[in-house]
């Protein structure tokens, strides 16, 4: 057995668990993260929309930014109707930039929208309460 190995258990025990070794990470030059951002696609949120908005009407909105990958109009779980919010991805994310300068606080079917980049969902959503909890006497 290694002399070494005995202290490495020793320290894991201790420490309640291995040691780890950090990732090396390299920041990307200017040259590489000007290609990045010009080939990822980027998702945008698009508010106060008209309840009336289907997904073509998107689609052809922002279809003439650039090449819309996907759209999804958001949707009431229970009565299926809209909530007046969606959400468009864009492939190229110069184009998706173009469409928020360009869409953010506009006229679609008399009400003025929100465009802007979307933001990374926080937490797991709405979680259902507690569970009442048991008789009081």
């Amino acid at each position: 057995m290694r002399a070494g190995c005995d202290d490495d258990r020793l320290r894991a025990s201790v420490l309640g668990r291995p040691e780890r070794i950090p990732p090396i990470i390299m920041p990307l030059s200017d040259s590489t993260r000007g290609e990045q951002d010009t080939q990822v696609g980027k998702k945008i949120y698009i508010g106060n929309l008209p309840f009336s908005s289907t997904e073509e009407d998107l689609q052809d909105l922002f279809g003439r930014h650039g090449t819309v990958e996907s759209v999804a109009v958001i949707t009431d779980r229970e009565t299926g109707r809209p909530r007046g919010f969606a959400f468009v991805e864009m492939e190229n994310a110069s184009a998706a930039d173009d469409a928020i300068r360009a869409l953010d606080g506009s006229d679609l079917g008399g009400r003025n929208i929100k465009v802007n980049e979307a933001q990374d969902r926080r937490g797991g959503g709405g979680g259902g309460g507690g569970g009442g909890g048991g008789r009081r006497y």
